[in-house]
């Protein structure tokens, strides 16, 4: 009876455990992209354009801005370097368009041709509700161009005379990246860190924190060449006992453009994830000809059902020790 009572008390004892086991603490672009703030629209397409570049060499390209908005709108295009800056209040890399490096010289080669006919840095158009303007474009190459990756983003940015539907002013600034890989030299490297697997996260909703309890998988992943590359997480949901469901990621779902001198993280949640389950969960980042793969065992159970389970093993527990008890006492009333 003591064996079986140790028993008992064991399965009680891992099923406490089972509330706080496994817990812890894209690359795919639209044709159009666009924003629109206080009756002003504004839209452009194509959103990214992937070139080739040679040295001592021109490049000719166009883009279509839309006013989606019901009044007449007047804006300027111009380029800016695409890059991101380490803040280290959030640990994190966030998307700038002020910062210069080696990587984003091709924003001095970008020039708009005007209304005139001339190629100038920050030309202004206008278009009338409902109307698309076809912008032209030219990147005109050095002959000292250096290898790798050449980023910049084209701004459509609404001038502050554009006026909304309530008279106040608006503006907005889609944009479209340009990728562009040099000729020369081009090294992809990259350093895959920090895999994650967690049954819950916190997250930021009309300004207030919430707990969100999805299984979820993250993965830091750094560029330490000099041209940009995709990387692809597939997160891998299997129930041990057969119920609950599974996930795995579609292909492309979880992915993210990196570019040099950059590190991001990569995420990707089962929103389907049910209240209750044992699963084996694996979680697979590539980048760069780089792999690596964690796995791992989440338990989720309700605390409701953590502490009835509880309760029902520790009477059942009490009632095995009064049953040992009393049988020891009809032994030793024989014996007498």
């Amino acid at each position: 009876m003591k064996k079986i009572l140790t028993k008992v008390l064991g399965l009680a004892a891992l099923v406490a455990l089972g509330l706080t086991f496994g817990q812890a603490g894209v690359y795919a672009e639209e044709e159009t992209t666009g924003v629109d703030t206080s009756g002003t629209s504004i839209s452009i397409t194509p959103v990214s354009n992937v070139i080739s570049l040679s040295a001592n060499s021109t490049y000719d390209y166009t883009f279509k801005v839309t006013n989606g908005g019901d009044t007449d709108m007047r804006f300027e295009v111009y380029a800016a370097p695409y890059s991101y800056t380490f803040v280290e209040e959030e640990d994190e890399y966030k998307l700038g368009f002020s910062k210069e490096n080696s990587y984003t010289q091709i924003t001095r080669w970008i020039s708009f041709k005007n209304v005139d006919g001339n190629f100038v840095e920050r030309p202004v158009f206008s278009a009338g509700p409902g109307e698309t303007v076809e912008v032209a474009y030219r990147i005109v190459t050095p002959a000292d161009m250096p290898g790798g990756g050449q980023y910049a983003v084209l701004f459509a940015h609404t001038l502050s005379n554009t006026t909304g539907g309530s008279g106040i002013k608006t503006e907005a600034s889609p944009g479209l990246v340009v990728y562009g890989r040099a000729s020369g030299e081009t090294r992809k490297k990259a350093t895959i860190s920090d895999l994650k697997i967690e049954k819950e996260y916190t997250r930021t909703k009309g300004g207030k924190e919430e707990s969100v309890k999805h299984i979820n998988a993250s993965a830091k992943i750094k560029n330490d060449g000099n041209v940009d590359f995709t990387a692809l997480g597939i997160l891998k949901v299997e129930s041990i006992f057969g119920f609950g469901g599974s996930y795995e990621t579609e292909t492309g779902d979880a992915a993210i453009s990196i570019i040099p001198e950059t590190e991001l993280t990569l995420k990707d949640e089962w929103e389907g994830t049910p209240w209750f389950g044992f699963f084996k969960v694996t979680w697979t980042v590539q980048a760069a000809g780089q792999i690596e793969t964690i796995e791992s065992v989440v338990v989720l159970i309700p605390a409701t059902v953590i502490i009835i389970a509880i309760v029902v093993l520790t009477a059942l527990a009490f009632w095995i020790i009064i049953l040992v008890r009393k049988r020891k006492a009809r032994r030793s009333k024989y014996i007498v």
